[in-house]
């Protein structure tokens, strides 16, 4: 330890690691989807977006799973026209935990909207959300929401 106190050692390296701990819960504490953290800047060219994930199980709770044609509909009648400018659809295979407790691994479906972040866009996610709970008794649909940038 170049002649320091061992005990000394420790403690500055516990301060140390406490420093990089309260430093980088202070920058997860600044995010904000306004529309990027304050750091965050978009190249030249670049749009500032939100970027939407959405995770649609398959699995229907009283047994059976929606059916492809089922889905398609969906896709066509509620999604699309609430973002027909693009977006993508990925199958996937999940597993979550359920109101009660029993892990739940299903086929579904993964779609990514890039928009605004404007009210009306972020309604029309909600919309869509509400739509399929609703069609297919579903407990939950997954949303995830980030700050991006993107060229086209």
């Amino acid at each position: 330890m170049n002649g320091g106190h061992p005990k000394q050692a420790n403690y500055m390296h516990g301060i140390g690691i406490l420093a990089l701990l309260l430093l980088g819960m202070t920058g997860c504490a600044s995010f904000s989807l306004t529309p990027h953290p304050r750091r965050w800047t978009c190249e030249a060219g670049d749009q500032s977006m939100v970027r939407d994930t959405l995770y649609f199980g398959r699995n229907r709770p009283k047994g059976g799973a929606v059916r492809e044609a089922e889905w398609q509909r969906f896709l066509n009648e509620i999604i699309t026209p609430r973002f027909p400018d693009g977006l993508t659809v990925v199958k996937a295979t999940g597993q979550w935990r359920n109101a009660s407790g029993h892990i739940e691994r299903e086929g579904s479906e993964v779609v990514t909207v890039l928009h605004s972040g404007d009210p009306t866009a972020r309604g029309k996610i909600s919309e869509i959300i509400a739509a399929y709970r609703q069609r297919f008794d579903q407990e939950a649909v997954l949303r995830e929401r980030a700050a991006t940038c993107a060229r086209f």
